[in-house]
C-alpha cells in the first residue's frame, strides 16, 4: 500500500468534516488506478481517460428515505428523488469550489448527466458510473440489480462524484458482497427488465426499464425505484422495519382491492399531484 503524508490524511479528513456538514451520510476516497485494477467498464469511462491528470475521486451519498419510496410511482417520491439530486450536486460543486481554493484541480461529475430519460431509450448507459465509483470509493458492492449496495441503505442512496488531481488515501474497496440474490428486486419489477436469475448480477434489458421511466416521467411520477424499495439489505431497515409479504402482493391486492387498507397511504400518494399510469 502507498504511503501518503499527514498532510494528504490531514485533506482528506477535512473534505469528510465538510462533506457531513452538506449532509451527506457516505463519504468515500478512490483512486483512479482502481478502474484499471477492475476492468467493469471500457476505458474511455475511467475518469483519468475523460479528465486527464485526475488522481482521487471522492463520492458522496444521501440517503432516500424509505416511507417515501414505497409511494412510488408518486409525485411524494419523484420530489424526494430531485431534491436527493439538488442537494448531491451542490455538495459536489461546494467540494470542488474548496478544493480550487487549494490550488487542486477539482470538478464535479453530476449525479445523473442526462438531458433526458429519452436519450437513455436510446443509448442507456451514463458517460460516468456513479455506482462503480461508490464501490471502488468502497461505499458498498453492486448487486442483482445493478444498483450499489451500501450497509447503510442498501440501494436506497443518490451518489455523487468529485474529481481531483489531490492525491488522497483511498479507503478499502469491501470485500464481501452484500447483495443476498433474494431476486426480490426481479420479483417486483414492474417491467420485468431482469432477464436471468443464474447470474449474481443480472441481464437486464435496460432500454425496456428507461422506456417505463419516460412513461412515468410524462404521468410526473418519475422514477420508478421499485428495485430499491423492495431490497431487504440496509440498516434503515432496523428503523423502517421489512414486509416481504407487502411488497410481493401489493400489485394484486390493488388490482382486486384499490382501497385495500394494508397500501392506503401508497394509494392516497399516488392518486395526487400526478397523473394515473
Amino acid at each position: 500500500m502507498a504511503n501518503f503524508s499527514s498532510k494528504s490524511y490531514r485533506l482528506k479528513f477535512d473534505i469528510i468534516d465538510r462533506a457531513k456538514k452538506l449532509q451527506m451520510n457516505l463519504i468515500g476516497f478512490a483512486p483512479v488506478e482502481r478502474w484499471e485494477k477492475y476492468r467493469e467498464t471500457d476505458e474511455e469511462y475511467y475518469p483519468q481517460n475523460i479528465w486527464p491528470g485526475i488522481k482521487s475521486v471522492i463520492v458522496l451519498g444521501t440517503q432516500i428515505y424509505l416511507p417515501m419510496l414505497e409511494t412510488t410511482p408518486s409525485v411524494v417520491y419523484s420530489e424526494l428523488y430531485n431534491t436527493t439530486n439538488r442537494i448531491l450536486d451542490e455538495a459536489a460543486y461546494k467540494i470542488a469550489n474548496y478544493l480550487n481554493t487549494l490550488g487542486k484541480q477539482a470538478l464535479f461529475f453530476p449525479r445523473d448527466c442526462y438531458g433526458d430519460i429519452s436519450v437513455l431509450v436510446k443509448k442507456p448507459q451514463a458517460a460516468f458510473s456513479q455506482v462503480l465509483a461508490g464501490k471502488y470509493a468502497g461505499l458498498g458492492t453492486i448487486g442483482y440489480n445493478h444498483t450499489l449496495i451500501t450497509k447503510e441503505f442498501g440501494p436506497r442512496v443518490r451518489l455523487v462524484s468529485v474529481l481531483t488531481d489531490a492525491v488522497l488515501p483511498p479507503d478499502p474497496v469491501l470485500k464481501k458482497d452484500l447483495c443476498i440474490k433474494c431476486e426480490m428486486c426481479r420479483k417486483c419489477c414492474p417491467t420485468s427488465s431482469f432477464k436471468t436469475t443464474e447470474n449474481f448480477i443480472a441481464d437486464m434489458d435496460k432500454k425496456k426499464c428507461a422506456a417505463y421511466h419516460a412513461r412515468l416521467k410524462s404521468a410526473y411520477c418519475y422514477p420508478c425505484g421499485v428495485c430499491i424499495k423492495v431490497c431487504p439489505i440496509g440498516a434503515d431497515r432496523k428503523i423502517y422495519g421489512y414486509d416481504a409479504k407487502k411488497y410481493l402482493n401489493e400489485k394484486e391486492a390493488l388490482k382486486q382491492d384499490k382501497k385495500n387498507p394494508e397500501y392506503a397511504g401508497w394509494v392516497h400518494c399516488r392518486e395526487h399531484g400526478s397523473e394515473p399510469v
